[in-house]
């Protein structure tokens, strides 16, 4: 028996999602619950796999079962494919597993040739809408299909349009239609030497083909990697039965959603177009009305349609995306599926539908994509600010962005990579723009709606968009857009120009604008308190400053996993002392050094202590190289350099002052010389250095216990944990507690306070983790630093990978993920997983956390709570994700 490669929609099921795609498990949910749904077919996702694993040939007796299906089509509607009287005529989509919109390709009103669009004229006494479906499918499948470029046909319409004097398609007579047909299949066989397809099964079989082929584009293949999406799942096809928007005024096209997409709320959010096609919506070519507004124009429709959006957000216990036609007064349900929103949106749906009964707690903490919740921590336009507003635009994705102008793609992401920010300027962005709108801070558009391809790709990737915004005209030729004030007066913007926009209220603005720090909502809140029901792991922060642990607490970091004490030693006035230090000829004369960067260093641990009261610190002693410290060896040469070519043009007065900076400064290269290490990652660091120069860390632990004895003897309650960095060996961390424990009793000596500490080490290379039943003996906790430990386990130098060959690895799929941002569990992971439980197996009481980057990264923290960490840490900002994710990383484990 062969293998069923088509579903008719009456035929499939909800659960049924891998094998017909979303767009079709959902079409055939629909049609089952009695929606008013276009009756059609799915071609499975199994089908487009074969189709690629055949060498890009069909399977045998796809076509074949395609015909049957299509027959049964034909029957319930009483019309057929290719009919010369009364023509069933489809549109072909894509529909991959997981939503990936504008990302494939569609095709509507197939089934139309020379014939058959008398037929449909005849058919519907309706020759210009005849005549403007057929130019629709030429110019769709010719560019879908045929590759013939977009643009090409849209100049040939431009010039329909000038000639007849009118400014929408809608308006173009049927004889200026027949005039854009005739010249779109010339233009056809002049771009692929051949005459556009006449027969409806070759056209459907090309159709389908192109179909899969999307799966591969550029565009789609971006997307995939950007959502971390995989590249096997293949996508289905969806051909259905077509019905019309564009046949007149009791006919339209929509895209709605059952709430607001941008705030959350529970409100019917979309537009619709009378007299128009699906992708007049999307593209943008037309400014859409509000959905609001079909109340007034078609009462009884839109009173239906409200009550179908309540029907499949209850019966999906979701918010809902759905397309919609109306065709002659009729409603009829195109698509449904969740519907992208943006992070303050999803946070706000689940914590509603919560109480509204429809879903759980737990649920709703599923709902939310941690990564996401990083569009909520964006800052926002100082509502004080003076502004000079130059236009407005319709409000399509929060947030406020700056940057210069730049209206091309690929110059967007060229510029960003030269490390600009950019705002990228378009009449409308298509998905071939998607690179540009990865690169860019923001979008702004002279057209299209909320629903527009620019407003959806905006917000899913949490970035700043104003669209339809028609008091602007772009001139690519000039590379400059210019602005029609209501007054009438005009101001021109060139490329490079600063401007801003605010995508949450539309407004475009001139120059740069103040920004505020983001402010988290009631909602958000309620969230981080349920998935802090239901973690098990503790979330720390990342802090070298007090504000920065103050900013911590506020996103509710308990503890601090991570304080880099080289960090404090960077600032300007104490940078010089320091090089003092690392420069000193003896111990005496290092010590003289280290006492003026006691104080210091006490006020640094101060403050962070005290605005963590109450909670754990974890206090890493000096880490880098010396060197990482001290003037580059190839900056000073130049100098001197410089200053030796300047004594031969300066007075003998002059010259000894000059000799004098000379002596220093080849003094200073010396040392910088003899402090130069060849691989410093695997160098004179961390724990050695505390092993050679006891006096630098014995001045760091004086610095944290006399911060902990002031401290306490104010009345606050401080848990400092001590860091040694780098171990290798019990031996190194034996010696270097011994040395903190004695400062810690001569501190507790010298004030008479009893100072709470605890000491540990960091796991940042194999052996530490493959003797960790060793190192546990001597530590009260182990912090993993997984960047190191991902350098040391494969043996990247990060910047180095980073920078030369990290790309292709994930680009060719070498690699899953770049390791220094997700977590690998083999290998890394499995070091891990070793030290923990080899540490906790001679220290049942060892605490284990980690504090690298992959401490915010939401597979990473996961992984942690499956080997029984007790904490991640991460930086601040990332604070809330690691909370929602480690409560996810519950729920989904059990």
């Amino acid at each position: 028996m062969s293998k069923k490669w088509v579903y008719l929609f009456d035929e499939g099921k909800a659960d049924m999602k891998s094998l017909l795609g979303g767009k079709g498990a959902n079409l055939a949910e629909m049609t089952n619950i009695g929606l008013p749904v276009p009756p059609g077919l799915t071609i499975t996702t199994e089908a487009c796999n074969a189709y690629y694993e055949n060498d890009k040939n069909f399977p045998s007796d796809l076509l074949h079962q395609v015909k049957e299906a299509l027959e049964k089509v034909e029957e319930k509607l009483g019309k057929k494919f290719g009919d010369s009287t009364d023509p069933l005529l489809l549109s072909v989509r894509s529909g991959a597993v997981f939503s990936m919109p504008g990302m494939m390709d569609t095709i509507l009103n197939l089934g139309l040739n020379d014939e058959t669009v008398n037929a449909l004229a005849q058919a519907t006494e309706n020759e210009r809408f005849a005549l403007d479906c057929y130019r629709r499918f030429i110019q769709m499948y010719s560019g879908v299909v045929l590759d013939v470029e977009h643009d090409d046909f849209e100049h040939i319409l431009e010039q329909s349009r000038e000639k007849q004097g009118v400014k929408f398609d809608n308006e173009l007579t049927p004889a200026s239609l027949q005039e854009v047909i005739e010249g779109y299949k010339s233009l056809v066989l002049q771009k692929t030497g051949r005459l556009f397809p006449q027969e409806p099964m070759e056209q459907l079989e090309g159709a389908v083909r192109a179909v899969f082929q999307s799966w591969n584009n550029d565009r789609a293949k971006i997307y995939r990697h950007i959502h971390k999406i995989p590249d096997n799942l293949g996508t289905a096809v969806n051909v259905q039965s077509m019905v019309f928007g564009n046949m007149g005024s009791d006919c339209g096209t929509g895209v709605a959603f059952t709430r607001n997409p941008s705030t959350g709320e529970k409100i019917l959010y979309g537009e619709y177009l009378i007299n128009a096609q699906g992708e007049d919506v999307v593209a943008g070519i037309r400014t859409p009305n509000h959905i609001s507004t079909l109340e007034r124009e078609m009462p009884e429709v839109f009173a239906q349609f409200v009550e179908i959006c309540q029907t499949l957000e209850k019966h999906y216990r979701n918010m809902q995306d759905i397309e919609f036609t109306i065709q002659g007064g009729k409603l009829w349900m195109l698509q449904t599926r969740n519907g992208k929103r943006t992070a303050a949106a999803a946070v706000k749906i689940a914590v509603d539908m919560v109480e509204e009964g429809l879903i759980s707690k737990n649920e709703a903490i599923m709902r939310v994509e941690p990564e996401h919740l990083d569009q909520l921590l964006h800052r926002r336009i100082d509502p004080e600010a003076k502004l000079t507003v130059v236009a407005t635009g319709l409000p399509a994705s929060p947030g406020a962005a700056s940057g210069i102008i730049v209206f091309n793609a690929d110059e967007a992401d060229a510029r960003n990579k030269a490390g600009e920010k950019i705002l990228l300027v378009r009449t409308e962005t298509t998905p071939d723009d998607i690179h540009g709108i990865i690169a860019a801070q923001g979008v702004l558009t002279s057209r299209g709606g909320m629903t527009s391809h620019a407003a959806v790709v905006a917000r899913q990737m949490g970035k700043a968009c104003v669209c339809g915004c028609e008091s602007i005209r772009i001139d690519y030729a000039k590379q400059e857009f210019v602005v029609y004030t209501q007054s009438g007066e005009q101001k021109v913007f060139k490329k490079g120009d600063l401007i801003s926009i605010d995508g949450a209220t539309g407004r475009v603005i001139d120059g740069e604008v103040p920004m505020l720090e983001p402010e988290l909502t009631n909602e958000f809140q309620i969230l981080l308190q349920w998935a802090d029901e239901v973690r098990t792991l503790g979330v720390r922060a990342n802090a070298d400053k007090p504000e920065e642990a103050k900013q911590a607490r506020e996103f509710g970091a308990a503890g601090i996993g991570l304080t880099r004490t080289e960090h404090m030693f960077m600032a300007q006035e104490r940078l010089p002392i320091v090089q003092e230090m690392i420069l000193a000829q003896s111990v005496e004369e290092r010590q003289i050094a280290l006492a003026k960067l006691l104080p210091m260093q006490q006020q640094d641990f101060y403050g962070i202590l005290k605005e963590m009261a109450g909670f754990p610190v974890t206090v890493r002693l000096l880490d880098p190289p010396l060197h990482e410290f001290l003037p580059n060896a190839e900056d000073l040469l130049v100098e001197i350099t410089k200053l030796n070519c300047a004594l031969e043009t300066v007075s003998d007065d002059e010259k000894e002052a000059i000799r004098d900076q000379v002596d220093e400064k080849e003094i200073l290269l010396r040392n910088v010389r003899q402090l130069h290490e060849f691989n410093p990652m695997l160098g004179h660091r961390g724990c050695r250095l505390g092993i050679t120069y006891p006096e630098i860390y014995a001045m760091q632990a004086r610095a944290i216990f006399q911060a902990v004895a002031q401290l306490v003897q104010e009345g606050y309650e401080v848990e400092p944990e001590v860091e040694i960095p780098l171990v290798v060996h019990v031996n190194e961390l034996s010696y270097l507690r011994k040395m903190v424990e004695d400062v810690a009793d001569a501190v507790a000596a010298e004030t008479g306070v009893i100072i709470p500490y605890t000491v540990g080490t960091m796991i940042e290379v194999p052996r530490a983790a493959l003797t960790a039943e060793e190192i546990a003996t001597k530590a009260d906790f182990f912090s993993f630093g997984t960047n190191d430990l991902t350098q040391t386990t494969f043996g990247f130098s990060r910047d180095d990978a980073e920078g030369k060959f990290l790309g292709y690895y994930t680009e060719n799929k070498v690699l899953t993920d770049n390791p220094f941002i997700v977590l690998d569990r083999a290998g890394v992971g499995g070091l891990m997983k070793m030290a923990v439980e080899k540490g906790r197996a001679s220290n049942p009481n060892l605490l284990v956390g980690i504090c690298g980057e992959h401490g915010g990264e939401p597979s990473s923290i996961e992984f942690c709570h499956l080997i029984n960490l007790d904490f991640v840490s991460c930086s601040p900002y990332r604070v809330p994700i690691a909370r929602l994710a480690a409560a996810q990383a519950a729920i989904k484990n059990g």
